[in-house]
């Protein structure tokens, strides 16, 4: 009966694996969102290092022909909704990580006093 943690202190650890699981979901989010950044960016680069090339982006299943200007336009704009994704993600990430921290900290004072 003694190793039986009162319902408050269950409560803050079920609260701490969420809080956990969401953090983990962020942070896979935001890296899926860097790599389509790397991607996007290399993709910008080599485009604007061709001179009068013909330029074909994906729609659907088939490829279309497209001008140059357009798709570095497209590609710019990608790039820039990534960027502003990514920040959305890192700020969501560090609020989850600070909540994380203070309820570590409130389930450690918890059980100090039960250890002793």
């Amino acid at each position: 009966m003694g190793t039986e943690l009162p319902p408050q202190l269950q409560n803050m650890v079920a609260q701490l694996q969420q809080l956990q699981q969401q953090l983990q979901i962020v942070v896979n989010q935001r890296l899926q969102l860097d790599s389509t950044l790397k991607e996007t960016e290399m993709a910008l680069e080599e485009l604007q290092k061709k001179e009068d090339t013909v330029v074909y982006k994906a729609v659907g299943g088939i490829l279309v022909q497209t001008s140059k200007d357009e798709m570095v336009k497209e590609l710019e704009e990608k790039t820039e909704t990534l960027k502003i994704r990514i920040k959305t993600l890192e700020r969501q990430e560090e609020k989850l990580k600070e909540r994380l921290m203070e309820l570590q900290k409130k389930v450690q004072s918890m059980l100090s006093p039960q250890a002793g």
